[in-house]
């Protein structure tokens, strides 16, 4: 047990415990007062707040750098008891979006009637197509945080850049949602304009089919727990694959382009095809995700800092050798 604590104290001098804390606290409050013991995913945070921090140096690197991406995860689940505040039925954008991204993006159908792009995909939808979108859908999570980990060991303060540029984007969509609630279209085509507040999240006609071909229930347990029915706008979908090409690019070799680009486009025609999102909140998203990132790479990490300890000799330029 001392050697533990030490080990501990060694790696966090100062308020050992806290580090972990977030990613302990939240899943042992869902188990205990929420009856949420079944969820995998609050399993996953619990041990990584347990052995991450706290496994040795290089364990605690990783974690420091993944921590606003575990943050998310936490505020998004704790979302749950805000998901209404601030909203009304008068407050909520549902077919005036529709007759907006009709005007701006519609197309005309084969009787020459102009309806939105999502009228069109879904009179055309098919098998294949819903499971080729169905694969950014159901994992662009894991690609975000794979990404991440892989980016930290190509260039540390890249990943520190782009863990919070995930974050800020999280936190200013999560604001938009209440300031700007917008249905997303899958809502608009079950429930037409009448705004009900109770409404459950849906993952949608075309994951409902995926969901079918494939025998389970991923994505209805995955979407249909969403805490946001009306945070269509803007479209953290699109934002996620954008930043992970615009943060992966110079440092992707032609197949890691490729691969990211057919990734990113996937999701954004994904988002519309499934009827998840306007084609506005997909426009939104990409230029929500292009500006953090700009402030990010200009104000963000820039680099390690010197270590305070450096003796005045090597800082100077002396040689080596002269420093005892």
């Amino acid at each position: 047990m001392n050697a533990l604590v030490r080990h501990v104290r060694g790696l966090w001098p100062r308020y050992p415990l806290l580090p972990g804390l977030p990613f302990v606290g939240w899943p042992l409050f869902a188990f205990l007062f929420l009856g949420e013991a079944r969820r995998w995913e609050l399993w996953a945070l619990l041990a990584i707040g347990v052995l991450l921090p706290y496994a040795n140096a290089a364990s605690k690197k990783l974690y420091l750098g993944l921590w606003p991406v575990g943050a998310v995860a936490v505020l998004y689940d704790a979302m749950r008891f805000v998901k209404n505040v601030g909203l009304s039925q008068a407050r909520i954008h549902a077919c005036d979006l529709q007759a907006l991204d009709a005007a701006l993006f519609g197309m005309h159908d084969e009787t020459g009637a102009k309806v939105t792009l999502h009228g069109y995909l879904q009179a055309h939808a098919t098998p294949f197509w819903d499971a080729w979108f169905a694969v950014p859908y159901g994992t662009f999570i894991f690609v975000a945080i794979l990404f991440a980990i892989w980016l930290g060991f190509k260039d540390y303060m890249a990943m520190r850049r782009f863990t919070l540029a995930f974050l800020a984007m999280n936190l200013l969509a999560f604001v938009t949602y209440h300031v700007f609630p917008a249905a997303p279209p899958w809502y608009v085509h079950a429930h037409g304009c009448a705004i009900d507040l109770a409404s459950h999240a849906s993952e949608g006609p075309n994951l409902a089919r995926v969901d079918t071909m494939m025998g389970i229930s991923y994505f209805h347990g995955f979407y249909g727990r969403s805490n946001d029915v009306f945070g269509a706008m803007p479209s953290l979908h699109v934002a996620y694959p954008f930043l992970i090409l615009l943060s992966g690019w110079s440092r992707f070799r032609l197949p890691g382009r490729i691969a990211s680009t057919v990734f990113f486009v996937s999701m954004c025609v994904a988002a519309v095809y499934l009827d998840h999102h306007w084609v506005i909140d997909v426009v939104v998203g990409l230029g929500l995700t292009a500006v953090v990132f700009a402030v990010l790479r200009r104000f963000g990490p820039r680099g390690a800092p010197a270590p305070r300890s450096v003796p005045s000799e090597v800082a100077s330029g002396a040689p080596a050798e002269t420093v005892s």
